[in-house]
Order: structure tokens, then sequence, then C-alpha cells
């Protein structure tokens, strides 16, 4: 198994964690204020559950191409990873900028990380 891919499986592993986060958002944890801006405190409404399920569509996608790039599962073309990592770029971003210091605490540091594995996988 060469580099790329082992950094490929710690991506999808991260994404992995962050999909069960987001799904608990959904499911109801009371985790408002350190997500979306931590505009909600306690369980998040109908619109933040909504934003949450979108959230995870996209960051499944980002897993996949990621993991694509570096040889592994779905074999998808190479530009879907220079999408992936655009939107990483804008996610890291919006974290570190985000009103909520518990967020920016919890995912400035989380995305960064998954912003220099993908950028390391695809184009280094």
């Amino acid at each position: 198994m060469e580099l790329e891919q082992i950094m490929a499986i710690l991506y999808v592993l991260t994404v992995a964690s962050v999909v069960i986060f987001q799904l608990c958002l959904i499911f109801g944890a009371p985790w408002g204020h350190i997500t979306q801006g931590g505009n909600h405190k306690g369980s998040l409404p109908l619109s933040g559950r909504i934003t949450a399920l979108l959230s995870i569509l996209i960051i499944l996608y980002m897993a996949a191409s990621i993991a694509s790039a570096s040889g592994l599962a779905p074999n998808w073309a190479d530009w879907t990873a220079y999408v992936a990592i655009s939107m990483q770029v804008l996610i890291t971003i919006l974290n570190w900028i985000t009103p909520s210091k518990k967020e920016r605490i919890l995912w400035g540091p989380t995305t960064s990380i998954m912003l220099l594995l993908s950028v390391y996988i695809v184009i280094i």
C-alpha cells in the first residue's frame, strides 16, 4: 500500500467521524453550539438538520473523490478530486472564521488536517 493510499484512508476515516457527528445532529444531539455557526443552543431545528444531511452527502462525495485520486475505489475521474479540494478549502475557511469559538476550536484544526491530507494525496 502506497503512502497516498494510507493518507486517503486517514481522510476517509476522518470523514466517517464527521458523518457520525452529522448523523447525531440529525437525530437530535444537543451540539448546535459547535456547528453551523453556533447559532443554535441544544438540538438543531429542522432546517439545521436538513443542512447536516446535505453536509453528509457533500463530504461523502469528497471522500470518494480523494480515495479515488489515491488509487482506491471508486475510480472516479481525476477532476473530481480537484473539486473536492476546492470544497475542502472553502469548508476549512468557513470553520476558521465562524463566530462560534467552540466550533473554531473543534473544526478549524480538523478541517485543516483534512485539507492537508487531500492536497498531499492529489497534488504532491
